[in-house]
């Protein structure tokens, strides 16, 4: 797994790095650890590391500033960051369970920053973390960060009626896949799968949202 290497990074301890790729089903089925740990740390070096970064680069307002850190360190941001690295191709999911559930590769992301910091420190982790990141900001990359409220504010103001259908549940109990259709003012603009109903409801607003650009 030289995925970081690109960078400059070598992970000496490759244990820890594959249990950074490790989801709990996965896990549980082999009696190993998952990545659930390292995703708790991953996450807050993640949130200094672009809270300083915004802090010193960007002029707006705490509000705004909040708002614009979320935007790229939103589940939708990750994934996209983590596909960057070719992370996707390396999770090991349980049986059941799809290798590319946009959640686990997305929690992927902050695990494997967290090994980089636990490896090499604060320093590095930043600097490896924003030269990903960097380039989406300043390319002014946009994440939606929930499609579902910002649909309904778009449709708000063209006063058009919103709701979201449940049309199917399947799978096992352990690996639902629901069904969403987005419909607005009685005609369906958008479908969305998801592992749970809010993903697929998010999943259906977006669909909707690319259909009215």
């Amino acid at each position: 797994m030289d995925f970081l290497s690109k960078y400059g990074i070598t992970i000496k301890n490759e244990d820890l790095l594959l249990t950074a790729l490790t989801h709990s089903s996965y896990a549980n089925e082999n009696n190993v650890e998952s990545y659930e740990r390292l995703e708790f740390l991953g996450d807050a070096v993640l949130e200094l590391a672009t809270s300083e970064y915004f802090y010193l680069y960007y002029k707006g307002d705490e509000g705004k500033m909040t708002k614009t850190r979320a935007s790229y360190v939103c589940e939708e941001a990750l994934f996209e960051y983590s596909k960057e690295l070719g992370i996707e191709k390396l999770i090991r999911v349980g049986n059941g369970v799809k290798d590319e559930n946009k959640s686990i590769v997305a929690d992927c992301f902050e695990s494997v920053l967290a090994v980089v910091f636990l490896e090499h420190g604060y320093s590095v982790a930043k600097k490896y973390v924003l030269s990903i990141i960097k380039p989406f900001v300043e390319s002014n990359h946009k994440f939606i960060e929930d499609y579902k409220t910002y649909l309904q504010e778009v449709l708000q103001a063209q006063q058009k009626t919103l709701e979201y259908i449940l049309t199917s549940e399947e799978g096992p109990q352990n690996d639902k896949v629901f069904e969403v259709d987005c419909v607005v003012d009685g005609l369906t603009l958008g479908h969305g799968s998801g592992h749970s109903k809010k993903e697929a409801e998010q999943n259906a607003a977006k669909d909707a949202i690319s259909k009215m650009a």
